[in-house]
This record gives C-alpha cells, structure tokens and sequence, in this order.
C-alpha cells in the first residue's frame, strides 16, 4: 500500500490561525495532527507515503525532517486535489495510492479500505458514511452514482480515498484540477466504489468550532492534558477541559475554561478565556482578555 497525505491548502475556513500554522500541524491533544496521520499510515504498512505541501511549506518540511522515509512534494502553486495527485504519481509505484486529507482525526481502517478496493475492480473507492452534516454523495448498489442529488442513500466523504494510477493519468500534467470533476466523469461510467466506514470516529477540523468541538470530546472525561515542560502559576484557574502544550505559559490570574493552548504559547497574567484558541499571538489571540476588563 501507498499513500499520499495531502497538506498544501489554505486552511481559509480556520483563518487566522492558519496564517500563523499549516492546517495538518495543529496541535490536536498536544500532538500535531500530521504526526497521528502519519503513525497511522505506517502502523497500516503504507510505503511509500508522499505529503504535498504549499501553504506554509517551510513549516511542513521541517517537521517531515524527522520523518526521513517520507517522499515530500513541496509545491509552488496551489494544484488542487487532482494536480497534485497528477504531480506526484510520477513519484510512486504503479499500484492504486491511498489518498488521506491532512485535517482529519479518525481511527478508520485503511488497510480495509485500501484492500477492498484491489477486490473490487473499481478505478476509485471512497470511504463513506452516513454524517448528515456533510451527506452529499449519492450511492446505490455499492457505486458512487452522483455528488449532486439523485436517487439513491446520501453519505458523506470521509477524505479517504483510494484512485488507480491509470485514473490519475487522465488528469492534465500541467496546473490546478479538482479532483471531483474526474470524479463526476468516473461515477457516470460507474467506476468509483464505495467503502461503508460508519461507526468509525471521524472529525473534520475544518473551523475553530469543530476544532475545539474534536478537543471537547477527547478531553471532556480527563479535564485538563498539560504538557510536562508547560508552565502553570499557582494561582491560574483551569475550568471545564483543554489542553497546554509544550513550553507554554500560563500566567497569574489567568481564568482558562474549555480552551486550547498552543505549544510555546504564553498566556499573559489575568487572561480570561473561555471556548478559545490561545497561540500566543495577541492579535489572533483576541477573543482573550485580562479579566475585570469589559466586552
């Protein structure tokens, strides 16, 4: 099995956070996001995996640099899904890539998936599952029909998917591709496959809210996860769930409640924050403010 991570976008719905950090380096629980996808791509025996990046690409090779073993596509246009698969097959064997989105916090599967579509003779299989905030591709008959209505059970994309080289060649050499137009082709001709992964846990960090929602379901039960190189004054208040990372700063007084605080962070004294995101940049950092403030 070989895989391709892709961490090259924008991140336009997480901004401003993501004009300080590339999407996929998000602290989730503490651990940059990318390093959980890529345990779980080697712990389901990917080789070789391939990440693009663009957005903020000197952040993404530097934290590949302790992951020697993975193939970096550093672009220097954003190509879309379907450019940069097209970019990078020439990098890879000739067998169906197993394609991961880089925004999310999952537990499915991928070697299920990955091996069900070598059974099932389809040019692409995408794993599904019933989200009904996202149930926008029709299948029937175990074949992805349509991504625009018709009859048929409406699931949601997962991100995860699996595309035979010979499909990726059909997309042009040169340039941005959305990858769903190939896609709208395939699924007419009754080529894609489906993959049901229901039941799996599956989250999207695709705005503040959902990202802070994903911290709110692992941290809920425990409370508060600090890092042990993190520093708390003795009379900073931690209410409710969140997490501190490395090397952050929590100063006196502070009032943090359900909050996530960035590794190196520094929390100035007397900080009110509830439902936040600290990153230690005061001017993304607004929604905090020293307490016995107004508004």
């Amino acid at each position: 099995m070989q895989a391709i991570l892709l961490a090259a976008g924008y991140g336009t719905r997480l901004r401003p956070y993501t004009d300080l950090r590339a999407k996929p380096l998000f602290p989730v629980a503490n651990r940059p996001l990318l390093d959980r996808l890529l345990d779980q791509l080697h712990a389901a025996g990917a080789v070789p995996i391939l990440v693009n990046c663009h957005h903020l690409a000197d952040q993404v090779e530097a934290a590949l640099g302790r992951r020697p073993e993975v193939l970096v596509q550093r672009e220097t246009e954003i190509l879309g899904t379907g450019g940069s698969l097209r970019l990078a097959i020439d990098r890879m064997d000739n067998d169906p890539v197993l394609v991961v989105n880089g925004d999310l916090y999952h537990d499915i599967d991928l070697e299920r998936v990955y091996h069900q579509h070598l059974r099932s003779g389809f040019d692409v299989t995408m794993a599904l599952h019933d989200h009904p905030r996202f149930n926008t591709v029709t299948v029937a008959d175990g074949r992805v029909v349509g991504f625009d209505g018709g009859e048929g059970e409406r699931l949601a994309f997962t991100g995860i998917h699996v595309i035979d080289p010979d499909a990726i060649e059909r997309i042009p050499r040169q340039g941005f591709f959305h990858i769903i137009d190939l896609y709208r082709e395939l699924a007419a001709a009754g080529r894609i496959g489906c993959c049901r992964v229901d039941g799996s846990l599956w989250r999207d960090i695709g705005t503040p809210a959902d990202y802070l929602d994903l911290h709110r379901e692992l941290l809920a039960e425990r409370g508060w996860l600090i890092d042990p190189t993190a520093r708390v004054a003795a009379d900073a208040e931690l209410a409710g769930w969140g997490c501190i990372g490395a090397g952050a700063r929590v100063g006196a007084g502070a009032r943090l409640c359900d909050a996530v605080v960035w590794d190196s962070a520094v929390v100035p004294a007397h900080t009110v924050c509830t439902g936040g995101i600290l990153t230690g940049n005061p001017l993304v950092d607004s929604g905090a403010r020293p307490r016995g403030t107004d508004g």
